[in-house]
């Protein structure tokens, strides 16, 4: 009876929309969902999130394909966006980061700064500042976006990208931190992060595969909330180099109960990982006991709700 109100308080905490209707809640940190889905085009947006601070939006965390569509459909207010953190730099997690910075401009009317962290370069991908500036620098694909609204700074920082790598905190700035630890995406540099506000926290492990799962344990220690992205079915239900890149779900269980966290949010998911919900829910319960859910677009996640 005890594990089965634990979970409905946990379902409560994911799905807000339906639990807080009546009265509106204070929460330290909540997750829009801007894009649930993959590179693969089936009707979601790709990876992105908004992780409001205290009611305001703040943080940007991945900025894939159809993010710009979704800000707009939900009327977001993305002016006090400040921080911008990229997971990695495969198209499907940056391709509307551009968008993303010509938004915020043309609605600002003053200048922003923003706060860039992303992964080291390797092999074809570029480090996150040289991409930044490919983008939007001098001589880059739309140097024009600076002058095209508010003036804008963008301070970027680029992460240590080997898996020995120290778990660093990255901002700490009047209570709201945020750490990072690199974790391991086939040959795509990648990082996962950890915001901590307040008391509650959330993590995002980005794409990884399970050579990695180590350095998220100890970056997800008892979090709040873990979303993790499930992209392929336990072997060998997925093509064999997809395990290469992405985090089986029995893996994933593991992961969340050896952190300790507190619910688990699936996110990144394919038609073929969404037409086995049960199995998945199933591997992944082998292991882990607290509340699981699949995101979906326009999600809205409270974290620390009071």
């Amino acid at each position: 009876m005890k594990l089965l109100t634990a979970f409905l308080v946990g379902l409560a905490c994911l799905f807000p929309a339906t639990a807080h209707a009546a009265t509106p809640t204070k929460t330290p940190l909540e997750v829009i969902v801007l894009g649930s889905g993959g590179p693969r085009p089936f009707g979601r947006a790709s990876s992105s999130y908004i992780v409001k601070v205290d009611g305001l939006p703040r943080i940007l965390v991945d900025a894939g394909p159809g993010a710009f569509l979704r800000i707009g459909e939900l009327n977001l207010d993305v002016s006090t966006v400040d921080t911008v953190l990229l997971t990695h730099l495969h198209i499907d997690h940056s391709g509307d980061l551009a968008a993303f910075f010509n938004a915020r401009a043309l609605t600002s009317d003053s200048s922003i700064t923003y706060r860039i962290f992303g992964p080291d370069g390797a092999g074809l991908f570029p480090k996150t500042s040289r991409f930044v500036d490919l983008l939007v620098g001098d001589g880059g694909a739309w140097a024009y976006q600076k002058t095209f609204g508010a003036p804008e700074t963008f301070v970027v920082k680029d992460l240590a990208i080997d898996l020995d790598s120290k778990q660093t905190r990255i901002l700490d700035d009047k209570g709201l931190t945020i750490d990072e630890i690199a974790t391991h995406h086939g040959d795509c540099p990648s990082v996962a992060y950890r915001i901590n506000y307040k008391g509650v926290s959330v993590v995002f492990s980005g794409d990884m595969d399970a050579s990695a799962l180590p350095n998220l344990v100890r970056l997800a220690k008892n979090a709040d909330l873990l979303i993790f992205h499930c992209a392929v079915l336990d072997p060998p239900g997925s093509p064999k180099q997809l395990y290469e890149l992405h985090t089986p779900p029995r893996k994933i269980g593991e992961a969340a109960k050896q952190s300790g966290v507190k619910s688990l949010l699936l996110s990144h998911t394919a038609p073929d990982v969404e037409s086995r919900e049960t199995a998945v829910r199933k591997s992944i319960r082998a292991n882990y006991a607290g509340p699981i859910a699949f995101a979906t677009d326009k999600l809205r996640v409270k974290v620390g709700g009071i």
